[in-house]
C-alpha cells in the first residue's frame, strides 16, 4: 500500500472528477447524501477515487458539484490531508457530462485533463492510459473496459491503431465487447471547443461531434475491475469489492478482509461477518446475527439472529431480531420490526417503521 508522498507529481496534468448527479438510481441512499459521499467501505466513495488519481501522481483536481455540493467541501477541505490540491466548482443548472467539463474551463492549467465520472468504481492504470494518450497525440482518450455482456451498454468499436471509428447505441449483438467506462484524457483545447452555458453530452454530442471532424479519438482498451456504483446492488457489491481488496483502492491502508469493523462498534461474539461486510461507528450486531457482503452506516443497530446479505442499512437503523434483508436497502432511521423478509430489490424510506412480521415473501409466517 502507498501513501501519497511515494508519488512524485506527473507533470502536465490535472483531473476533474463529476460528482453533481442527485443520484436518483441509489433512492433512498441519496436522500440525505450525494452518491459520491455515501459511505463505501467506511469512508466516503469519493476518497477511494480521489486516493487513486493521487497515487497516480496527480496532485490537483477540481470537483464540479451540484446536488448538496456543501458536503463535498465540508469533508475534503482543500484536499491537502490527502495531498491534493482541491477545487470546487457548481454547477448551479444541470448540463449533463460534456457540459459540466466545460464548466470548468477556466480554472484549467495543465494540457492534459484527466476526467472521471465520480460514480465509477475502476481499476484502470492511469499513467498508463495517460502515457498512451500522450503517445498517440489523441484529442480525446476514452478508457474502454471489455464486459461480458456488452448489449447492456452503447459499444465503442476500435481500429487496430486503437483509433475510435463510431460510437454505437444499445443492440442485441454488439460488434465489439468494448464499451465507454467513464474516464476520459481530453487535450485541454478541445474542452475549450466545447459549447458553453448549455446542456452537452459527451456519449451523444461532444464525442460523435469529434469523430465527424475528423479529431483523434483513441480508446485505452482493458479488462480491469470496473463496476458502475448506480443502483443498491452495484452499491453493495462495490463496497463489499472494496473491503475483501477486489477492487482498488489507496484508502484502506491495507485493511482488507472478509469485515471491516469501525471505531466503536460492538459486535456480539457469536455474530457472523464475512463476503466484505462493513460495519460502521457506533453500530451494535446482536448474537447470531449474520452479515455477508453487507453495509451499515453509523449507529445502525442489528438485533439477535438477524441475517443481512447483500444490503444496505442507513444510518441509526435498527433491523429486528430474526429479520432476512437479501439484495435490500433500508435507509436513515429506519426501523424494520422482528421477523420481516425484505428480499431482492426492496428499498424502506428514512424514517419509516415497519412492524414486526409487517413484509415477507415467505408463506412460513
Amino acid at each position: 500500500m502507498t501513501s501519497p508522498d511515494d508519488h512524485a507529481p506527473t507533470s502536465g496534468a490535472e483531473a476533474v472528477v463529476l460528482v453533481g448527479g442527485r443520484g436518483t438510481r441509489l433512492r433512498p441512499l441519496t436522500l440525505s447524501a450525494p452518491k459520491p459521499m455515501l459511505p463505501t467501505a467506511g469512508v466516503p466513495f469519493l476518497t477511494h477515487l480521489l486516493s487513486r488519481i493521487r497515487a497516480a501522481g496527480i496532485t490537483r483536481v477540481i470537483l464540479s458539484t451540484s446536488y448538496r455540493a456543501e458536503t463535498f467541501t465540508e469533508y475534503f477541505g482543500d484536499g491537502s490531508g490527502m495531498g491534493l490540491e482541491l477545487e470546487y466548482v457548481v454547477e448551479h443548472e444541470p448540463l449533463d457530462t460534456a457540459g459540466a467539463i466545460r464548466n470548468v474551463a477556466d480554472r484549467l492549467r495543465e494540457p492534459d485533463v484527466l476526467v472521471f465520472n465520480g460514480d465509477i468504481l475502476s481499476g484502470v492504470d492511469l499513467p498508463a492510459l495517460l502515457g498512451e494518450h500522450r503517445a498517440d497525440a489523441a484529442d480525446v482518450t476514452l478508457h474502454l473496459v471489455r464486459v461480458d455482456d456488452p448489449g447492456r451498454f452503447g459499444c465503442v468499436p476500435t481500429d487496430e491503431d486503437g483509433r475510435v471509428t463510431a460510437f454505437l447505441e444499445k443492440t442485441p449483438n454488439p460488434p465489439v465487447d468494448q464499451v465507454n467506462a467513464g474516464c476520459y484524457v481530453f487535450r485541454r483545447e478541445v474542452i475549450d471547443g466545447i459549447p458553453g452555458g448549455r446542456p452537452v453530452s459527451v456519449e451523444r454530442e461532444t464525442f460523435p461531434g469529434l469523430l465527424e471532424s475528423g479529431a483523434r479519438l483513441h480508446g485505452y482498451v482493458d479488462s480491469s475491475y470496473w463496476l458502475d456504483l448506480g443502483t443498491p446492488a452495484a452499491f453493495a457489491r462495490g463496497s463489499a469489492d472494496l473491503v475483501r481488496g477486489v477492487a482498488p483502492t489507496e484508502a484502506l491502508d491495507g485493511r482488507v478482509g472478509e469485515s471491516l469493523v469501525l471505531p466503536g462498534a460492538s459486535i456480539a461474539e457469536s455474530a457472523s461477518l464475512g463476503g466484505g461486510t462493513t460495519v460502521g461507528a457506533d453500530c451494535v450486531v446482536s448474537e447470531r446475527a449474520a452479515l455477508s457482503a453487507a453495509t451499515l452506516f453509523d449507529g445502525a443497530r442489528v438485533e439477535a439472529g438477524a441475517e443481512i446479505t447483500d444490503s444496505v442499512v442507513g444510518a441509526g437503523a435498527v433491523i429486528g431480531a430474526g429479520t432476512v434483508l437479501r439484495g435490500a436497502v433500508v435507509a436513515d432511521g429506519a426501523v424494520v420490526g422482528a421477523g420481516c423478509e425484505l428480499l431482492e430489490g426492496v428499498r424502506v424510506w428514512p424514517g419509516v417503521e415497519l412492524p414486526a412480521g409487517g413484509v415477507r415473501f415467505s408463506h412460513d409466517c
